[in-house]
This record gives C-alpha cells, structure tokens and sequence, in this order.
C-alpha cells in the first residue's frame, strides 16, 4: 500500500518533493485539500492546481511564508537543443483546466509553459515551443479557429518543427482533427510534418487524469512518429485506447468519433484501424505500429488550404420529426449545402406507403427540386460503423436519382461535415462536390468500402 503523508492543513504554504520518472522535481504552493484518495494536492504559484499519488511524495517542508501569487514569473524552462522540435498549440479544454475548490468548477486557464512544469517528461521527448492560441472550450470552435491552427502549425513548420501538438477539448476534437487532414492533404498533399491533437476526458489535478500520459504519447509521435504521408496520418487523434493507464490509441484524424461522453478511451476509429499504439513504461514511450499497409508520401504541401468562413451547412436528423417546413427554412436563408443524417444505409422518410403521410411527399418533392436546381444535398450515416449503401432498396436507388449525394461513403458525420466544408471552400459547385465525394481524399474512405 502507498505511504501515508503527513499533509499539512489547507492554505499552509509547503514545498513539496516528489519522485517523477525524469528525477526529483520540486514544487512551491499552498497545501489544499487532497483532490482524492491517498492523493496531496497543492496550489503552485502560477495559479494551478496539481495532485500527485503520495507514492510519489519524497518530502514535504512547511514554509514560513506563502509564495507571491500575483506577480510570480513563469519559471525558466531548460530544453535541450538535441531533441527535435515541437510545437505545442494550446487552444484549451479540460487536458488544460484547473479546479477552483471554491466552487467545485473546471476552468480553462493555465498556459502552455505550465504544462511543461507539471509534465517534466515532455523535455526528455522533445524540444518544446509552447503556443497559445486563447483558452476555448470545444464545443464554442468553429472553422475560423481550424483556419488559425491550420495557420499555427503552418508557421511550426517554417520555422523547423518536425511535428505539431494541438491541445483540444476532447468534444469536438475528432472535428478539428479531421479539419488538419483536409486542410493540408484534401487537394492530394501531405503536411511538411507530423500534426497530433490531445485532450483529457479527466483535468490534471485528478487521480484518474489522462492529460499526463496522453501529452506524453502525443509529443513522442510528433517528434518521432513515421514520416507523414498525407493519408490517414495529416492530422491524428492520440489518447487513451483503454480505460487503465499505460497505452494510448493514434487513431486516423480523419475517421474518429468521440463515441462516449466520460470515458477515458472515449474516441474509436470508424471503418478502420488505428494508426499505432504508443505505450508508456516508467515514463518512456515507444511506439507500435499498426497492421495496416503502409502507404507511399505524397508530395509536400507548401501551405494549408483554409475553410472558406462564410460557408454555412444546414444538417438534419431523419427519423418521424423530419418535416419540410425545416428543410425549406434552410433553403431560403441560402445555406450552402444541406446534410442529412440518414436511417439505417443512409434513407429518408420520402415515401408513402399507407397514404396517411403527406409530409413525405413533400419532402421528396423539395428535395428533389433542390437537387435539379443545383442544390447539394448530403446523406451521411446515423449508425456509427459501416457504409451508406443506397443500392440495396429501391429508396436508396430513388434518392441517387433525385441527386442526393453520399452512396459508398464510409465517412463519419463529424468527418463527412468538414469534408463536405472542403469541398464547398474549393467553390466548384455540386458536380465538384459530388466528384470529391466519391473520392478517397485523405483516408476517410477507403477503396475497399464494401469488401
């Protein structure tokens, strides 16, 4: 069993000496209440809270005087110059949150430079550049924020980072992730290095976080992953593959779903298999790659291609509450494309069988108009594995001749969004869409879908 550790009452100023992996690391602050069992947990000088297992405790010294809160510089981080470079681009979220134990809340604060004080393994991994693009929760990211990381780790590059780590909120990740892959190899290129997104489903001053181990696995494949190719790899999810420590997925950017609101190994890869698995004994990563064949570079991109901002894509959900009034609603404030989520292969309530739902009618009638008109209409597919598939029933055949685009498509929602976003940025029109749709732009859809 852990040692017991004579922890000082809350708001008694304490240094605390504990044992880490890299050597001994010391840490200044105010004891507070332990943030869980068999825990100590104290507020460092920059404002963050941080816990560790009283395993890890080697002393703890009473100090006289409490440290100076409001003016505390951030402290000089030492690198070594040998290690690869690599970006860290911190955009928020719970991997970088603190608890207030006022109030109970998570909030979004600390800076990047703070994460390399509470993860001192990061600086035997990689040369580290700490980025702060602002502290967001996910779920308020919208595609101008993809445009500045896209911008961000196009200014890593240039200035000799061999990989990028973005810090996300795990909500929308999946979204941002496969915002990376399009933006950089959509049009048939590859990034000039390696991109890895992070988050934590549990904040740093918890027991059961998974910020440490998942930065630690991140910053190892972006300073020494494969070189990137440009298919699957552009942008890649790294995090917990299961619920205990010691092994995180890298899961494609462009075919990940958050598929669990609270779990440790929230995101699975969908219709294909992870990249790797970076595993983590005592501190030190290695990687393991998958099974998969490996596929030859692409050229080099220069740039990124950006999300045209002003592109609004109107989605809805096919069950018994679609009805024609909305879709119509979207059509006259102009959207840009419409995307419906589809039953089962990928089908819409357009038919009428028992003659008792005129709304279905309608429904076929607009769309189809639509579609006639110019008008890109998306299917994507509700479940969470498997094809849209619209050759099997004859509902699937009628909406292929109304012009409803997706048929083979083995791209999730959140990727098929941004792809969708994509393609209408390149302002070709729906034949172009529907081109691009069919195509395997960066891994989103293999060839061998119905294999």
């Amino acid at each position: 069993a852990p040692p017991m550790v004579d922890w000082p009452d809350p708001g008694t100023p304490v240094r605390l000496t504990v044992k880490t992996w890299s050597g001994l690391a010391e840490h200044t602050g105010l004891a507070l209440p332990a943030a869980g069992p068999k825990l100590v947990t104290m507020k460092l000088a920059n404002g963050y809270n941080i816990s560790f297992p009283h395993a890890y405790v080697e002393s703890v010294e009473e100090l006289d005087d409490a440290p100076d809160f409001e003016d505390e510089p951030e402290p000089e981080i030492e690198q070594d110059d040998s290690l690869p470079l690599v970006h860290l681009i911190h955009t928020g979220g719970t991997i970088a949150s603190k608890v207030d134990y006022r109030t109970g809340a998570v909030s979004a604060r600390f800076t990047p430079n703070e994460l390399l004080d509470a993860v001192p393994e990061l600086r035997s991994i990689a040369r580290i550049r700490a980025v702060n693009l602002g502290s967001m929760w996910s779920d308020d990211i919208r595609p101008r924020h993809w445009n500045r990381m896209l911008q961000a780790t196009e200014e890593a590059f240039s200035e000799g980072a061999v990989g990028v780590v973005i810090t996300h909120g795990t909500d929308t990740l999946h979204f941002t992730a496969a915002a990376m892959s399009y933006g950089w190899s959509g049009r048939g290129g590859r990034p000039p290095g390696r991109i890895a997104l992070t988050g934590s489903q549990r904040s740093p001053d918890r027991g059961s976080s998974d910020a440490a181990e998942n930065l630690i696995a991140a910053v190892h494949w972006a300073a020494n992953g494969p070189e990137p190719t440009g298919y699957r790899d552009s942008a890649v999810a790294v995090l917990h593959a299961a619920s205990s420590d010691g092994r995180c997925a890298v899961l494609p950017g462009c075919a990940t779903r958050k598929y669990h609101s609270s779990r440790r190994d929230a995101f699975k890869a969908i219709n294909q298999d992870p990249i790797a698995h970076i595993s983590i004994e005592r501190g030190i990563p290695s990687i393991e790659m998958g099974e998969a064949t490996p596929f030859d570079a692409r050229t080099e991109s220069i740039s990124p291609m950006l999300f045209d901002d002003s592109i609004r894509i109107a989605q809805f959900l096919a069950d018994g509450h679609l009805h024609s009034d909305m879709v119509q609603a979207a059509i006259d404030a102009e959207y840009d494309a419409l995307m419906f989520h589809g039953t089962g292969l990928g089908h819409l309530p357009i038919h009428d069988p028992q003659e008792d739902s005129p709304e279905n009618t309608r429904l076929r009638v607009m769309l189809a108009d639509y579609c006639a008109e110019g008008g890109v209409v998306v299917i994507v597919a509700q479940t969470i594995h498997g094809p849209v598939h619209l050759d099997v029933y004859d509902k699937g055949r009628d909406l292929q001749e109304m012009g409803i685009i997706g048929h083979g498509s083995l791209c999730p929602p959140s990727s098929a969004l941004v792809k969708l976003h994509h393609l209408l940025s390149q302002g070709e029109g729906r034949d172009a869409v529907a081109e691009g749709w069919d195509s395997d732009l960066v891994g989103e859809n293999p060839p061998d879908a119905f294999s």
